[in-house]
């Protein structure tokens, strides 16, 4: 486990003096021989790698400790410069000194999925069983599975029982999840823009998306390591992706209909900003994520099922306290779905809290409104964090 804080300045870096400053990915394995992880396939995997960051530290009881969940393209470098690219980590503007994860009180942590590309295993690691890329012999997964992982982690670090879970739309399920297979382990939720279970809709975006990439010559039945990535299905279907993020407001503002020329070209290239920027997004995402890691994790995600009693069963109580924040120019993930979240919460007799923002973003909301979400998350932090203390069932 290592954080380097401050350790160099570059020409790139776009962070102030309440930033992380200079963060090195660490990798942790798991799930050796003998010790594989129960898939809900059925199916057995391991050995297992996690990618993971932190920031900040741990406190001496470990009751400080703040797992972050990405979205479904991201990875663990949240916040601060990465070492190895000098990116800033997607959450930079809400983790910190100071920032809604405070990282002067907070010890924050953000891995990667299984199934990602990002440095966790996945389709794209190496099969110890044949010495070649796992490509479609990977096993399915689930949101579950993604948990079950992310605990031996926290196991690692010792920790007992988290402050809080946090995420937005993807990240959002997983905290879901982590209440529903680890009450006891965790105290607070952070569920952003998210759902208890895919729509019809939602299911048929995703396979909008899958379909455009399996329907790439390049993708030659998912073993297509050797080749290349099928850009063109990966990029398509990162355009269809990014349609979805965005809200009609959004697009209209950034774009409205603006040609790179007063004249009709009569042709197929790109004439509208909109058409341009979409393909910039898609050929820049088919550069940066493996195609057969966006086919399991949309399916996982599309698996997701947290209605009924599967968050909370009968006879089951959880004394975790919920935070769940919706955005309403969001259709992809629309402010009902979290309302039928709270709802459930509530008639299970939990500790809820709802907030619905204004924002013209979309779905996209969750990653660029910082100041309204950085004061709800620290005022719910403080008060999980600050309750917890004052019952006397820690030490600072």
């Amino acid at each position: 486990m290592k954080t380097l804080l401050n350790m160099k300045k570059t020409k790139n870096e776009n962070v102030n003096n309440n930033s992380i400053g200079v963060v090195e990915t660490q990798y942790h394995t798991i799930a050796g021989q003998g010790d594989e992880l129960s898939l809900e396939s059925g199916e057995k995997l391991g050995p297992v790698t996690l990618a993971y960051e932190t920031y900040g530290n741990l406190n001496a009881d470990k009751s400080n400790a703040i797992l972050v969940l990405h979205a479904l393209s991201g990875d663990a470098h949240a916040a601060g410069l990465s070492l190895e690219d000098h990116s800033v980590g997607w959450w930079n503007d809400m983790i910190g000194p100071d920032k809604a994860f405070d990282t002067h009180r907070y010890f924050v942590i953000c891995s990667n999925v299984i199934g990602g590309c990002k440095g966790s295993t996945g389709p794209s690691s190496i099969n110890p069983a044949t010495g070649k890329h796992y490509a479609l012999d990977f096993p399915f997964i689930t949101v579950a599975d993604m948990v079950h992982a992310q605990r031996r982690l926290i196991d690692y670090f010792g920790i007992d029982k988290l402050l809080c879970v946090a995420g937005g739309s993807m990240g959002g399920m997983q905290a879901l999840q982590w209440v529903s297979s680890y009450p006891e382990k965790v105290r607070s939720a952070v569920v952003i823009a998210s759902t208890l279970k895919h729509s019809p809709q939602q299911i048929a975006f995703n396979e909008v998306v899958r379909q455009s990439i399996m329907a790439d010559p390049s993708w030659y039945e998912g073993s297509y390591y050797e080749y290349g990535q099928p850009k063109k299905g990966l990029s398509v279907a990162r355009m269809i992706g990014h349609i979805t993020f965005m809200s009609d407001k959004s697009m209209e503002e950034k774009f409205s209909r603006r040609q790179k020329s007063d004249k009709f070209s009569f042709g197929f290239d790109p004439a509208f900003e909109v058409e341009k920027y979409l393909h910039y997004r898609g050929l820049n995402f088919a550069q940066r994520f493996d195609a057969n890691s966006y086919l399991y994790i949309t399916k996982a995600i599309d698996y997701f099922d947290m209605s009924g009693l599967n968050l909370i069963p009968l006879g089951k109580t959880v004394d975790t306290r919920f935070l769940i924040i919706s955005f309403k120019s969001d259709w992809l993930y629309p402010s009902y779905q979290s309302q039928d979240i709270v709802r459930l919460l509530k008639k299970r007799h939990a500790d809820a809290t709802y907030c619905e923002l204004n924002s013209t973003y979309g779905h996209d909301a969750f990653l660029v409104e910082i100041n309204e979400q950085t004061t709800l998350i620290k005022h719910f932090l403080d008060k999980t964090f600050n309750g917890y203390m004052v019952a006397g069932k820690h030490g600072r």
